[in-house]
């Protein structure tokens, strides 16, 4: 009876060994149907060190936005090179601000509007808006409403586009009834999103792409490569750098 027992446990611990294997298998591997989505992108920051912009051109990625401010005074210092370098690779390129619930969005609006560039096409800017590496105290919904006005007000007219909002679940459950209204940009790792109401899904967060080396997140849009031609287009109305 012992040793059935042990057996028992053996064969357990195998088969759990081998649920996790094949879980990590799928999640390293996992790619959403290209036929369906064709177009695929990454977002970066100063994270992913330098990177080869043409090599990551090559490596089936069309768009990538990348990481400019963050709060009121932050700048990524990787933004000005990345942004460079990955439109010079033939990238639609765009700019993301991480949003912090400890500087007025008004501040974080100057921010963002003051690095980055308006005298070329980029896509619509994105507002990142989760808990994970932000400030401590969180507002109420009401409060992150007027902040996130304060800031939406100014950086989508400077850009002359709607901004996408990019936000995890913990601060969708937590803020839902201030953050409608916008284009999202979900994040559902190795996971069809449930819905399409989405402008970009970011299936990966330890994805591999030629010219990175370690992880990056890999995203793929909504449409094909003409959503993605409306979307970098110039935007007429936008205002030019000071």
């Amino acid at each position: 009876m012992k040793n059935r027992i042990v057996l028992w446990g053996a064969a357990g611990l195998l088969l759990a060994g081998l649920v996790l294997a094949g879980g990590y298998a799928y999640f390293q591997t996992f790619s959403p149907d290209r036929g369906k989505y064709p177009v695929r992108g990454i977002d970066v920051s100063h994270h992913q060190r330098q990177i080869d912009w043409r090599r990551v051109a090559a490596d089936d990625v069309a768009f990538a936005v990348i990481k400019a401010t963050e709060g009121g005074d932050h700048v990524d210092d990787a933004f000005a090179a990345n942004l460079r370098a990955a439109r010079a690779a033939g990238l639609a390129v765009g700019a993301y601000h991480f949003f912090t619930f400890c500087r007025p969005g008004a501040d974080q609006a100057r921010n963002f509007i003051s690095v980055v560039p308006r005298d070329q096409p980029l896509l619509p800017p994105v507002v990142d808006i989760e808990f994970g590496g932000n400030c401590p105290q969180r507002p109420t919904p009401e409060q992150l409403s007027a902040e996130l006005s304060a800031f939406l007000g100014p950086v989508e007219a400077a850009f002359g586009k709607t901004a996408i909002l990019y936000v995890t679940d913990e601060a969708a459950q937590a803020y839902a009834g201030q953050i409608a209204g916008r284009p999202r940009w979900l994040r559902s790792l190795a996971l069809r999103p449930g819905h399409n109401d989405w402008i970009y899904w970011q299936y990966h967060n330890r994805g591999r792409v030629d010219g990175i080396s370690g992880d990056v997140d890999l995203n793929v849009l909504q449409g094909g490569p003409a959503t993605l031609a409306a979307l970098f287009a110039a935007a007429p109305e936008a205002t030019a750098s000071d």
